[in-house]
């Protein structure tokens, strides 16, 4: 069986990044989706309420994503969770040199550890986590850039 983790803080999770779980579950079998706590973000969302909006926004791929918390290092979560491969989504020049910073780190603390990376789609090449809360902040329509599933949690969860 091939399985990866997707990483990521995903506060919240967006349209982009769902579709790289999307798109790793066509070379993968199971993807581990991994919530880093990473509080030096200063997350919106605490990592509890991060883990519940996950799993709203991947629940229509059933029992072929899994998500998960951690607060270790990612040589070591995916050692404790039995993956070695490591997915990506890169939306601009970058993104490429702070990951291939990160692949480069992650092979030297294990040397099995793979990344694979996938180039955004076009239309999602834009949109980060941040745009998302930087837009809520203003009032701004965020309906195009976070999954459906989780809409109206965001947007709550912002007004609080």
């Amino acid at each position: 069986m091939r399985r990866c983790i997707y990483p990521g803080t995903f506060d919240p999770m967006t349209n982009g990044h769902l579709d790289i779980v999307k798109r790793a579950l066509k070379v993968f079998d199971e993807v581990v989706v991994a919530i880093a706590a990473n509080e030096a973000k200063k997350p919106l969302f605490s990592l509890e309420r991060r883990l519940e909006l996950t799993r709203l926004c991947v629940g229509e791929f059933g029992g072929r994503v899994s998500v998960r918390t951690f607060d270790n290092l990612l040589v070591d979560f995916a050692r404790q969770n039995g993956v070695n491969v490591v997915v990506r989504g890169l939306r601009a020049v970058s993104d490429f040199e702070y990951e291939l910073q990160m692949g480069y780190v992650n092979e030297s603390l294990s040397e099995d550890f793979e990344s694979v990376y996938f180039v955004s789609n076009l239309k999602h090449s834009f949109i980060s986590s941040s745009i998302v809360r930087t837009l809520l902040s203003h009032g701004g329509d965020i309906s195009k850039f976070v999954p459906e599933a989780i809409l109206h949690e965001v947007k709550r969860g912002f007004e609080r």
